[in-house]
């Protein structure tokens, strides 16, 4: 049965999730980053939240379950599990970077609130409504579905681990709905009524367990009882902020 336990984090409040919030107060068009996706960091906010992630990942690491570690290539996912794993105070596995878990890409979309959307690519905004969150896939960028693929070519190659592995993700908001959607058996409509309606919050932990029968079952999810635990701020910054239309 290969992993018997997938447990996976979002990464803490990052500088982008920030000034995407900032960038709607003001109702401005642009996002004020500095610095291309991949290489934002944690807000001070995020790297608080990730040093209170250490409760929730020491009882995960303490136990004989063998545990192995995987994190999003991008610098926020990568921090988060550093900050959290060195705060759990255990002997860790080493983390491996894969791509595959990296945030989903917005191409020309990438900056933009959805006013910027609107102003500057009205025909792209028309047909993201047409098409749906789901399937949309902005020019240069990903669509959920995309996404979801990539998530399905990490979940195959898990099947050649131990039989009883554990396995620990650090990634981001849209793969947390994803893992969800591929392992679950979810359809378009229920993974984005997920989504709309719990939104992932930052440092989350979703667990998800496999019975007998190899079908996957919801332990915990979107859990930040170690945010509370410890007095940590608790935020829940919607990842495509930047392609969302606000209603």
């Amino acid at each position: 049965m290969a992993v018997a336990e997938l447990v996976v984090i979002r990464h803490g409040e990052s500088q982008g999730n920030a000034a995407a919030a900032r960038a709607y107060a003001e109702d401005a068009e642009v996002i004020d980053v500095g610095v291309r996706d991949a290489d934002v960091e944690l807000s001070d906010v995020g790297r608080e939240q990730a040093t209170a992630l250490g409760r929730g990942l020491a009882p995960l690491l303490a136990d004989e379950v063998p545990t192995l570690l995987w994190s999003s290539t991008y610098v926020r996912a990568q921090q988060t599990a550093a900050l959290g794993l060195a705060a759990a105070g255990v002997d860790a596995p080493v983390v491996r970077l894969d791509e595959r878990l990296r945030d989903r890409e917005l191409g020309v979309l990438d900056l933009l609130t959805w006013k910027g959307v609107v102003q500057r690519f009205p025909e792209e905004a028309e047909r993201r409504r047409w098409l749906g969150k789901f399937y949309h896939r902005p020019p240069g960028g990903e669509s959920w579905a995309d996404v979801v693929l990539r998530v399905r070519s990490f979940l195959r190659d898990l099947q050649d681990l131990p039989d009883g592995s554990r396995v620990v993700v650090f990634c981001h908001d849209a793969l947390v709905l994803c893992f969800r959607y591929v392992c679950e058996g979810l359809d378009e409509r229920q993974v984005l009524d997920i989504g709309a309606t719990t939104p992932v919050k930052n440092v989350s932990i979703t667990h998800l367990g496999r019975s007998p029968d190899g079908s996957w079952q919801v332990r915990l999810f979107n859990d930040v009882s170690h945010l509370e635990e410890s007095d940590a701020p608790v935020t829940q910054h919607h990842g495509d902020a930047r392609v969302r239309p606000q209603t």
